[in-house]
């Protein structure tokens, strides 16, 4: 026998034998109950298929013959034999729960029952992984006997893909649809609007797909997509096939610029905008006082809705940014007529007139934590994304509850690990003692830096050990993660053979630290491989890296400045996105320098000698190229060893604006021979330039109309003035010399 065994109370000697015990069925999710026979069933062309006459047990019967046919490489025959060994499918009304099923395997044959088309789906997906991981030489296939009986602990075992800051091909969300059917993850929840790209064809407003889809990046290109409706009924109803419910998300009223884009009359300004090419929080959001906004979303809800059979419909409801309606008269009236009390009340009213709009459809409104700040119904379903007080919040007013907050899969694999993910409890502490009401957990991928290529690292294991948790349900400790860990390792041959570029447990794919080297005459790139047999490939021309581009495994030495590019490849594929560096040589490098006062530990992890290390800050001020000041004005000083002539010095400076970083107000330049006695040079003043979401790079610089003799240069820094009470954030890099 093999079944799960409570830690508590045993000793260590009997965790370490069930975990070996386990390992012959290394199934995932395992089973609420395994037992293992004697024998084994021998799978040949001599076994038929025998199921109910019904259409969704034709469907799962026929399922479950391709699916034979593509891991065993057998053909079994497609109508059952009076005599003769059968894989039969039973719809039981004994076998108690929805989605529960009983799956018997002995030498005579094999038997799946359930009592509806749910459970014997995820029957025959069991089955699959008692299957071999790709065909076989061999004309038959032996398949261990054993008895499971198996539900799972929680309804809504959800995956949720953000499509609207990067457009994923159809294709694509297939293969996860067939990835999460495998794993028994039910929901799929399509986040199909965002500030950055609407996604889903609406044939009353054309415009939302020909302007509203697509947007221009920083670098002049092009980027967007969308779905046709005809494309959105063919993966819903890929979906159903493999027992995938699928939730639309239509966000409202924040997250809304690219409708906004499309038809800027759905705002309270009515001025036109682009569809911002960044990310962050915008103030361009559905304008709640106007009539025509809520007929525009029923319009678009009632073509939305016959698409999506799901009881179910997301309206996002978060991150309407404070004062984005400060400046509406018409809306000031309607707090004061409504007796609304603030914005939140007047978020409130909007999503209120939403959930009475979607109620009379017949669907049942989701929205994340944000809606219960102006109060909200109690019939609405609550996604927490804000952590344990907004589920507690949500439980005491009645809510049912999907718990997000712990799964982002946008973490980087460092900080979630599989392991991490796999102890989170998806009840939450709040969850133990209103257990009823928590429908279960999702796990989302919010895409600002993921996309087709880099998306399946981000998702895989730690989907898997996602899904383990929410169909197993209950605690779980070292000794229960030991077990699954070991079931895991049989899942990969799995993952490479459907070529899924999953990533490591506990590490991210690759990470590069880029210093002076020990001759302080060019550069060391380290990398720190997630996997072993990654292959780093890189460029110093600027160009994208290819398999066939030059490589190295750890430790890169480069003499010469240029544009270096790196990408992690595995398996022939390239698994990110360049990490790009730009190297720059001038008299500084190298040099001694410091700063007064110290950076922010977190934007430090170089100290001063990030000031003249010859490597440029990109536009991502986590790039570790950058120092950071939180409301300081810094002094950088340069030591260049000698007396040395100098026509330019210059500093980079970085603004973000939704980071609260800003670029300087100005920037004070000044030489010394002795670091005693100062002379001011210029005084620069830094022109500001429109707020948005993008990251801008800029040097500010002083040029000597002739040469300046001297050892010691330095920068002063004066910050940017606070901004809305938020303190300001100063970031600068490289200082240069010439």
């Amino acid at each position: 026998m093999s079944r799960r065994i409570a830690i508590v109370g045993f000793v260590v000697v009997a965790s370490v034998w069930a975990t070996l015990a386990r390992a012959a069925l290394p199934l995932v999710p395992y089973p609420s109950h395994a037992e293992e026979g004697k024998g084994s069933f021998v799978l040949d062309k001599q076994v038929s298929i025998d199921a109910p006459t019904d259409t969704r047990s034709k469907e799962i019967a026929a399922f479950l013959h391709d699916a034979i046919a593509e891991q065993a490489g057998i053909d079994l025959p497609e109508h059952a034999a009076r005599k003769g060994r059968h894989i039969v499918l039973k719809l039981d009304p004994a076998v108690v729960g929805d989605e529960a099923y009983r799956l018997d395997v002995t030498p005579r044959g094999i038997a799946i029952s359930a009592a509806t088309g749910k459970g014997l789906f995820w029957g025959v997906q069991t089955l699959r992984q008692l299957l071999p991981v790709i065909p076989s030489q061999e004309t038959k296939v032996s398949i261990p006997a054993v008895r499971i009986e198996d539900e799972p602990a929680f309804v809504y075992r959800g995956h949720m893909l953000d499509v609207g800051r990067h457009f994923y091909p159809v294709a694509f969300i297939k293969k996860q649809l067939d990835l999460m059917s495998y794993y028994k993850l039910n929901t799929f929840r399509w986040h199909l609007t965002e500030d950055q790209g609407w996604r889903i064809e609406i044939k009353q407003y054309p415009k939302l797909t020909e302007v509203g889809a697509w947007r221009t990046e920083p670098d002049g290109s092009r980027h967007g997509g969308f779905y046709t409706q005809d494309q959105v009924r063919e993966i819903v109803e890929y979906a159903r096939q493999r027992n995938i419910m699928v939730i639309p998300e239509i966000e409202m009223p924040g997250h809304s610029s690219a409708a906004i884009a499309a038809y800027p009359e759905l705002s309270c300004a009515k001025k036109p905008i682009k569809v911002p090419s960044g990310w962050g929080v915008f103030s361009d959001v559905f304008c709640p006082p106007d009539e025509n906004v809520y007929t525009f979303l029923q319009n678009v809800l009632d073509e939305v809705l016959p698409l999506f059979p799901s009881p179910y419909v997301h309206i996002g409801g978060d991150e309407v940014p404070a004062g984005a309606w400060a400046h509406c008269e018409a809306c000031d009236k309607l707090i004061r007529d409504q007796d609304l009390g603030d914005e939140k009340g007047l978020q409130s009213y909007f999503v209120r007139r939403m959930q009475v709009y979607l109620a009379g459809k017949g669907k049942t409104m989701i929205g994340w934590d944000e809606i219960l700040e102006g109060g909200v119904d109690a019939s609405a379903v609550v996604e927490v994304w804000r952590g344990d007080e907004g589920a507690g919040k949500a439980l005491a007013n009645g809510n049912r509850i999907i718990n997000a907050s712990p799964y982002y899969l946008d973490t980087p694999l460092s900080r979630l690990t599989v392991e991490k993910l796999y102890l989170t409890d998806p009840l939450g502490e709040s969850g133990q003692a209103r257990r009823e009401q928590v429908l279960g957990a999702e796990a989302p991928l919010w895409s600002e830096r993921a996309d087709p290529l880099n998306a399946e690292v981000r998702l895989y294991p730690r989907l898997i050990a996602f899904a383990e948790r929410l169909w197993r349900g209950g605690p779980a400790d070292a000794a229960s993660y030991a077990d699954f860990h070991q079931r895991l390792q049989a899942q990969y041959p799995r993952l490479d053979a459907w070529q899924v570029g999953y990533g490591p447990e506990d590490r991210n794919v690759a990470e590069y630290a880029l210093s002076i080297n020990a001759k302080r005459d060019g550069w060391q790139l380290q990398a720190q491989r997630g996997f072993a047999d990654v292959e780093n490939h890189y460029t110093t021309d600027g160009s994208e890296p290819t398999a066939s581009s030059p490589s190295f495994t750890d430790t890169l030495e480069l003499s010469a400045p240029g544009t270096l590019r790196v990408v992690p490849f595995r398996k022939g594929r390239a698994y990110d996105h360049p990490h790009s560096f730009q190297l720059e040589r001038s008299p500084a490098f190298g040099a001694t320098a410091s700063y007064d006062p110290a950076p922010s530990p977190t934007y430090s992890q170089h100290g001063a000698a990030a000031l003249t290390d010859g490597v440029l800050g990109g536009e991502n001020f986590k790039d570790g190229t950058w120092l950071g000041w939180e409301e300081a004005d810094p002094r950088l000083t340069v030591d260049l060893g000698s007396a040395t002539d100098v026509h330019e010095i210059s500093v980079g400076v970085l603004q973000q604006a939704d980071s609260w970083i800003w670029w300087p107000r100005k920037v004070r330049f000044s030489v010394s021979d002795d670091q005693q006695h100062w002379k001011t040079l210029r005084e620069v003043k830094v022109t500001p330039i429109a707020t948005d979401s993008l990251g801008h790079v800029q040097r500010v610089a002083f040029t000597a109309a002739k040469p300046i003799h001297t050892r010691y240069v330095r920068a002063e820094i004066t910050r940017h003035p606070a901004q809305d009470d938020r303190h300001t954030w100063t970031f600068v890099d490289e200082l240069i010399v010439r």
